[in-house]
């Protein structure tokens, strides 16, 4: 973990507050590596603080980067108080996207006379969203795992196989490989169930005719997300048909998404492929959503989001999907990042249409 982040951070501290007070986990190891669980990290402009409890001070001492943080070994908001009071703090940001009611409450009873308590809103997602050289080399590993993942359940398929023990087999190979987790409840669905673009995989055998598979892992703490579909038993030319109007899509985005392409401008391309082969109506959401620390960012390509444009540091998936109620449904995702003024897809894992 490199201090890029936190440089960024104290290099564009907001205006009129001398300190940002972390709270959400997330946040807290974006700035440190390190997965603190309960306790506190407070970003100065020219030094930093991490407050842990006795569980975590041996772990976070030999893990965070002690030239850059203060490691104290004491979560009390007094202690706190005192030490940025020391530090000479007037004004605190918090997070008050993250901060439940009761903690604000908390906070402004023990920095009252203290501090003046300012919300930073979205601060830190806006920072996140353009990620460093290291941030996109994790996500590429993560997304190499989510690649070596669905080559192994290819072999794994049976038509005697239950949902539940392909995603549970999806997960067990990701953690083989060193994911620390999923990114989300692994997504494995069959046959009619497919036209539910965000079905439960239950616990049982699957249906004849496609089979999509949404899945991705956590690696050093970033997320991958792909999803792929493919078939058992007998296709017909309807599901052909739809399977090759989704490739065609998303082949049609991936050909021209760039450094400076417009976001809403990649929705339009995908959906009016979808539209003109009669699907209008069935491609109900987003063509992509930003992928980090979280499963969901931004940026997003979205039809709301003309004029938007993809930076360097900026990834994004492209997923069309076609779902025809009642009958079935196809989705096919793959992740691109932008850096050094391109595009590069970073999901390799086949996209013709495989008959189990």
């Amino acid at each position: 973990m490199t201090l890029e982040n936190l440089h960024t951070l104290q290099t564009h501290f907001p205006k009129g507050m001398d300190a940002v007070l972390l709270t959400s986990e997330m946040h807290q190891f974006y700035m440190t590596g390190f997965h603190i669980e309960d306790g506190y990290v407070v970003i100065l402009r020219d030094r930093a603080y991490v407050f842990v409890d006795f569980r975590y001070i041996e772990a976070a001492q030999a893990e965070i980067d002690t030239t850059a943080f203060t490691i104290h070994m004491n979560t009390s908001l007094d202690f706190i108080r005192d030490t940025l009071s020391a530090a000479g703090v007037k004004t605190v940001g918090f997070e008050d996207r993250f901060v439940t009611v009761s903690a604000l409450e908390r906070y402004r009873q023990v920095f009252a006379d203290s501090f003046t308590l300012v919300p930073i809103g979205g601060l830190l997602e806006d920072q996140r969203t353009i990620k460093t050289e290291y941030e996109l080399e994790m996500i590429k590993k993560a997304q190499e795992i989510g690649d070596a993942a669905f080559t192994h359940i290819l072999g794994f398929i049976t038509p005697e196989r239950t949902e539940t023990e392909i995603a549970l087999e999806l997960e067990y190979f990701m953690r083989k490989l060193g994911a620390s987790g999923t990114s989300f409840s692994t997504i494995c669905i069959s046959g009619t169930a497919t036209s539910l673009p965000h079905g439960e995989p239950k616990n049982r055998t699957i249906e004849k005719g496609f089979i999509t598979m949404d899945f991705g892992c956590i690696y050093r703490g970033y997320c991958s997300d792909m999803t792929r579909t493919v078939a058992v038993g007998e296709v017909t030319q309807e599901m052909k048909d739809v399977y090759s109007t989704v490739l065609a899509a998303q082949r049609a985005v991936l050909d021209v998404i760039d450094w400076h392409s417009d976001c809403g401008e990649m929705d339009r391309i995908a959906r009016e492929i979808i539209d003109r082969a009669g699907y209008r109506g069935a491609f109900g959401h987003s063509l992509g959503h930003g992928v980090g620390l979280y499963i969901h960012e931004q940026p997003r390509l979205h039809s709301g989001c003309k004029g938007s444009l993809l930076e360097n540091g900026h990834v994004v998936t492209v997923e069309p999907g076609i779902y025809l109620n009642g009958k079935f449904g196809v989705r096919i995702e793959d992740m691109v990042i932008i850096h050094h003024n391109r595009a590069e897809d970073i999901t390799h894992s086949q996209k013709n249409l495989i008959v189990l």
